[in-house]
């Protein structure tokens, strides 16, 4: 989640109450269940490692000061090499979409160009996969669990074209093409 707040606040510096409300509409239904308590202890962390830093904001005498959190330049490096990283041992597909729904929203890379690199990188998961299946004995164990990651690799990739086919569209909607 740290990582999707930095690149949320790369579009604009923040009140911890806004970027709560990007995170939940981001995640949609998965998102109804985040507790809200967790992105300010999630800013606090990210600005006791220098990624963050915040000032007071001019508000109404009725309303207290609120903290904008701005993202700092080893920040805005961190959300670069967090965009631009496509090989994980497992991937995790909240992360890579909240990944996709920041990179979007703060337009420093284009989600269909992160689909693309995350296939690539799976395909190539998927042809080590499939050639340690082929020379493993058959019925053996080992072969039972490559053909494990190898059908879990396949799933990601139909995943994945899912989710090309609503970024590209909803690019062609926003005239990003």
């Amino acid at each position: 989640m740290q990582d999707a707040i930095l690149a949320m606040l790369a579009k604009e510096p923040s009140h911890g109450y806004d970027l709560g409300l990007r995170l939940r509409r981001a995640l949609g239904p998965l998102g109804e269940s985040m507790n809200a308590g967790q992105v300010y202890v999630t800013l606090a962390r990210l600005e006791k490692a220098g990624l963050v830093v915040h000032e007071r904001s001019d508000t109404s005498p009725a309303r207290p000061d609120r903290k904008v959190y701005a993202l700092t330049e080893t920040g805005q490096e961190r959300v670069a090499a967090w965009l631009a990283e496509v090989s994980r041992p497992k991937p995790d597909l909240v992360e890579f979409h909240l990944k996709l729904a920041a990179a979007s929203a703060s337009r420093l890379a284009d989600p269909v160009e992160l689909v693309d690199a995350q296939r690539r990188e799976l395909l190539r998961r998927l042809a080590e996969a499939q050639r340690a299946v082929l020379a493993e004995p058959e019925g053996s164990t080992g072969g039972l669990l490559l053909e494990g990651i190898a059908l879990r690799l396949q799933a990601d990739l139909r995943w994945l074209e899912a989710c090309e086919r609503v970024w590209s569209r909803a690019g062609k909607e926003s005239g990003d093409e």
